[in-house]
C-alpha cells in the first residue's frame, strides 16, 4: 500500500485542492488526513471534499476538538455553525490514531501530535529520550505526526518519526503546501499554491481568521524559528 499523508489543513480549501491534484498523479491506495482539518476559513467545504473521496482516513486534531467544543474564540463557533450538526457528529467520530500497513515500511502509526495527546509537542530536535517516552508502547516501526507544521524525518532507536508538514498553514519559510507519500520509502513533498489567490478567497469567505494567520500564509514562518518556538512551549 502507498499512502499520501495530508496534515494540518486548517480549512484552507485552495491549498487542499492544489495538493489533491498532485496526489491524483501518485496512484496512492489511501489518503490519511492527520487532524486539524475543519478549523479555518472553509470548514464545510473542506469536510465535503474529503467526504466525497474514496479511501480517505481522517483523524481528529486538537483544532477539530476545539470546533466541537466551540472554543478558540469566535473561530470555533463560526466553524461549528457552518459545519452543522450532521458534519459535527462525523468529526466527533474521527479517531485519534490509525495504523496501516505500508509497502516496505511495515505497520505505520498515524496520529495528530502523539498517541497519548492531541496537543503534545514533538519536533525535529526534541530530545530522543522524551520522544521515546511519548511513543512508549508503540510497536509500529514508523510513526507519522503533525501539529507543529514543520517537515522532518528522524529516527529514534527503532522508531522512524515523520512529520509531513502542513497543507494549510506551513511553517517552512516558503510558500506552498507540504505533505508526504509513504511507500516504499518516505518522500516529503511540496505543492505549489497560488497563495495570493487563496488569500483573496479566504478574505471573501468572511471567516474570523486573524490577520496574523493570513500574514503567515503570505510570508511563512522560518522552520528553525517555528521549531524553537514549539520547543519553548514544550518546556525545553
Amino acid at each position: 500500500m502507498r499512502v499520501a499523508v495530508l496534515n494540518d489543513l486548517h480549512g484552507n480549501l485552495p491549498a487542499l485542492e492544489a495538493v489533491l491534484a498532485d496526489v491524483a498523479r501518485e496512484r496512492v491506495d489511501a489518503i490519511v488526513v492527520g487532524g486539524d482539518v475543519v478549523s479555518g476559513p472553509f470548514p464545510a467545504e473542506t469536510f465535503d471534499l474529503l467526504a466525497a473521496m474514496p479511501s480517505v482516513h481522517v483523524l481528529q486534531g486538537n483544532a477539530d476538538r476545539l470546533v466541537l467544543e466551540r472554543g478558540d474564540g469566535h473561530l470555533g463557533a463560526w466553524c461549528a455553525d457552518r459545519l452543522g450538526e450532521e458534519r459535527l457528529a462525523a468529526v466527533a467520530e474521527w479517531p485519534s490514531t490509525l495504523e496501516l500497513p505500508v509497502d516496505a515500511l511495515g505497520s505505520v502509526l498515524f496520529c495528530h501530535a502523539t498517541p497519548r495527546s492531541d496537543e503534545e509537542i514533538v519536533t525535529r530536535v526534541t530530545p530522543d529520550g522524551e520522544v521515546a517516552t511519548a511513543f512508549a508502547g508503540v510497536t509500529a516501526r514508523v510513526a507519522v505526526v503533525g501539529h507543529t507544521h514543520v517537515q522532518f524525518d528522524r529516527t529514534i532507536g527503532g522508531l522512524r518519526l515523520v512529520n509531513p508538514g502542513s497543507v494549510g498553514m506551513p511553517y517552512e519559510g516558503r510558500r506552498g503546501a507540504f505533505w508526504a507519500v509513504l511507500g516504499p520509502d518516505v518522500e516529503l513533498r511540496r505543492t505549489e499554491v497560488d497563495v495570493d489567490a487563496a488569500v483573496r478567497r479566504i478574505r471573501a469567505a468572511g471567516s474570523p481568521i486573524r490577520d496574523e494567520l493570513i500574514g503567515w500564509l503570505l510570508d511563512p514562518p522560518d522552520p528553525d524559528e517555528a521549531t524553537a518556538f514549539h520547543e519553548a512551549r514544550r518546556g525545553a
